[in-house]
């Protein structure tokens, strides 16, 4: 209940992005990085418990970095799994080819190459700050991982960022003023201090209706578990 109290007292201000339907709709607060390619995978799997349940969710999304000491020009993806996990090129190929395989069960596209890399996302989530005043943080967070994983583009550069943003219907020129000025820089950061404060320190976390915590990608039946628990106690 945690989380409710907090959004009830208005310290998480949020735009919701509803799924159309006729059923129960569930509040789904889903911490994230767009350089999290499970971020992606679990949000896939969601989607699958919504279409079973016949469940509708409001989707809030918020900012993590895995990596935010990553420098303005990243790191080749290989090196840095190799680095910072221990794993052999050979696993690290391994594991991207079963994650490509996954991806494609659950309809979305990872093309991974030996050129990919990783970046640092922090103004990408600046703009995603951004765009949830603008009631569109949901279809940017999915354009920008589809511009990552799909389309290989460095979603830390600006322009990159802008035509993203753009083709979502955000105001060109409005973001571009929010990533020059670092006018949200602090409001994403005490988010992220938020979450990390109550021990998330793994994504993607998602909270369900305001009081059940899963971390990491926990495939769409224990999701529709979840949603229908949250329904019967909603509804008792």
């Amino acid at each position: 209940m945690w989380l409710t109290a907090l959004l009830r007292k208005g310290q998480l201000m949020t735009h919701d992005t509803q799924s159309a339907t006729q059923g129960p709709v569930v509040q789904v607060d889903i911490v994230s990085d767009i350089m999290c390619p499970w971020c992606i995978i679990g949000f896939k799997q969601l989607e699958q418990a919504l279409s079973a349940t016949g469940t509708g969710a409001r989707i809030r999304w918020h900012p993590f970095e895995l990596n935010p000491g990553m420098p303005a020009e990243g790191q080749n993806l290989t090196e840095h799994i190799i680095e910072k996990y221990g794993s052999t090129p050979e696993q690290s190929a391994k594991n991207r080819s079963q994650m490509h395989a996954l991806g494609e069960g659950l309809g979305f596209t990872f093309n991974f190459s030996a050129d990919s890399r990783i970046v640092n996302s922090f103004a990408a989530h600046q703009l995603l700050d951004f765009a949830l005043g603008q009631g569109l943080q949901h279809p940017l967070k999915l354009a920008l991982f589809e511009a990552h994983f799909t389309d290989d583009k460095d979603v830390s550069d600006t322009d990159t960022l802008l035509d993203v943003a753009a083709s979502v219907g955000l105001d060109r020129a409005a973001c571009q003023q929010i990533l020059e000025t670092g006018a949200l820089a602090a409001t994403v950061r005490e988010k992220q201090q938020f979450w990390t404060s109550r021990g998330i320190s793994g994504v993607p976390s998602m909270v369900f209706g305001g009081k059940y915590l899963v971390t990491g990608a926990q495939g769409a039946e224990n999701y529709a578990q979840l949603l229908q628990k949250v329904i019967r106690e909603d509804a008792a």
